[in-house]
């Protein structure tokens, strides 16, 4: 007889858990990063914001998704989807330093939706690429 933690509704129910609750604390992390207020923006219906947040929602699942898959802990997925994170958050800040001809941030902000498209498909791009590095 299995043990209540080791029950697979448990343990899916938990990483939910854990996959929400560190959705939440990202996006909010998230927001200090940028100029704007991405969820005043995307209510207000500002396209570009909601591709690039919905580019980092979209990073963060895929993340997560590896992280669960090549990793049995509750702990150590939690720790790489922290790490990948950070990663996606850098390459955000690296996609903003790679083009000094204009701030992406405020061009998002400003509702510039081939760019909001473009910071899109970077997130997803690189939540592809981070969570193909993340092994058991």
């Amino acid at each position: 007889m299995e043990g209540f933690w080791e029950n697979i509704l448990v343990i899916t129910a938990a990483r939910y858990s854990v996959f929400i609750l560190s959705t939440l604390l990202f996006l909010a992390i998230a927001e200090l990063v940028t100029s704007y207020k991405n969820w005043e923006e995307i209510k207000n219906g500002n396209l570009a914001v909601a591709m690039a947040t919905g580019g980092k929602l979209f990073g963060i699942a895929m993340i997560f998704r590896f992280s669960i898959e090549h990793n049995d802990s509750l702990l150590v997925s939690m720790g790489w989807g922290m790490y990948g994170f950070i990663l996606l958050i850098a390459g955000y800040l690296f996609f903003e330093f790679l083009t000094p001809f204009m701030k992406v941030d405020e061009e998002i902000g400003n509702g510039n939706k081939a760019v909001g498209f473009i910071s899109m498909v970077i997130s997803v791009g690189l939540a592809y690429v981070i969570g193909a590095s993340i092994v058991g």
